[in-house]
């Protein structure tokens, strides 16, 4: 008996294949028409099904390419989402292990962890209300496509380039805060390798919370009181070094901290 690969299977199975390596892989476009964003989000749901079966347990989701910067660094256009798992999670001031990453690259941005859910009519009284407390967060991103050679559609059905995350202890009522004007800075080993401002991310991390509650709503996903978010980077992202310490700075909410052991492979 024959059977016959979809080609949302095909895709999601070189992914899933690729981080269990862990290895670098093809892009999907090759697979998936490179402009096909609702397949894309189709390879992502089969990612999660997967995740899922083996016991994974979803705790939020995250907002990528927001920042303009990092949307000319990758050569995109639109914004994209992901799901956060509980493993992904990293204390603030560990040490991640190198060489668990391909090519990894951090990133500055604001967390929220919701209040509310997040679904139905988005007011921006709504949305403000449902943010619940801004944390200061560093996404770890590691994209499974070959060199980040990737398209809006390879990003997306890789589960938005995720991989970690690390979020800071100190939380600050989203209500009390005027996030266009908060100020990053991003330091590797004490020098400053990324700035960037809460306007630079889709002009407020609240509008990028607000896109990630629509997007999330029609993926079948809808936002849930307790979630983290992750609004979205700040700056532009940096390549890791291992050996190397990250400390994200931003101004009114906190800082958080990250380190990177060296290979040992």
């Amino acid at each position: 008996m024959t059977t016959t690969t979809t080609p949302l299977r095909e895709a999601a199975d070189r992914l899933i294949a690729a981080a269990a390596a862990p290895r670098q892989c093809d892009p999907v476009r090759d697979i998936l028409d490179d402009r096909d964003v609702e397949a894309a989000y189709a390879v992502q749901r089969l990612l999660t099904e997967d995740s899922l079966a083996r016991g994974r347990r979803i705790v939020g989701h995250k907002i990528g390419l927001t920042s303009s910067a990092v949307q000319s660094q990758l050569g995109v256009d639109q914004p994209d989402s992901g799901v956060l798992f509980a493993d992904m999670r990293v204390a603030t001031g560990a040490t991640v292990a190198s060489e668990n990453l391909l090519q990894p690259k951090v990133e500055a941005e604001i967390a929220f962890i919701l209040a509310e859910d997040l679904d139905g009519a988005l007011s921006e009284s709504r949305i403000r209300a449902a943010a619940g407390v801004a944390v200061p967060a560093i996404e770890i991103v590691d994209s499974r496509v070959r060199d980040w050679s990737i398209s809006i559609v390879d990003t997306i059905a890789d589960n938005g380039s995720s991989a970690l995350f690390v979020l800071g202890s100190e939380k600050v009522a989203a209500a009390d805060l005027d996030f266009v004007s908060r100020t990053m800075r991003l330091t590797q080993d004490g020098v400053v390798v990324s700035t960037g401002r809460g306007s630079d991310c889709l002009g407020s991390p609240l509008n990028a919370l607000g896109w990630l509650a629509r997007t999330a709503a029609e993926n079948g996903s809808p936002l849930r009181a307790g979630h983290i978010v992750l609004s979205g980077a700040l700056g532009p992202m940096v390549p890791v070094r291992p050996g190397s310490t990250y400390v994200a700075e931003i101004d009114g909410i906190g800082s958080v901290e990250v380190s990177f052991a060296e290979v040992t492979r």
